[in-house]
């Protein structure tokens, strides 16, 4: 009990801490990209149960003449790999 007291307590620092960061790669990201700024992607989590993980876009949906998305070095921004780097 007194762990998930702590666990919360950190993690609502570290957000309120970090929110300017945040902030700063969501307005990059929306000049660079657009909208929308954060997609949703599904993992294998414990024991191979699915969940949902929230990730800023790096790329673009660019596709070619039939529609086909282009492969993913051509869609990825400059900002976008620097923010992969960091991750």
């Amino acid at each position: 009990m007194i762990k998930r007291i702590l666990d919360i307590i950190i993690a609502s620092i570290a957000l309120i801490l970090l929110s300017p960061l945040y902030f700063y790669v969501a307005y990059k990201v929306k000049k660079n990209l657009g909208s929308p700024v954060l997609f949703r992607q599904v993992r294998p989590g414990l024991h191979g149960k699915p969940f949902e993980m929230i990730k800023f876009r790096t790329m673009k949906d660019a596709t070619d003449a039939q529609g086909n998305l282009l492969p993913d070095s051509e869609r990825l921004t400059p900002f976008g790999t620097m923010l992969r780097s960091t991750s």
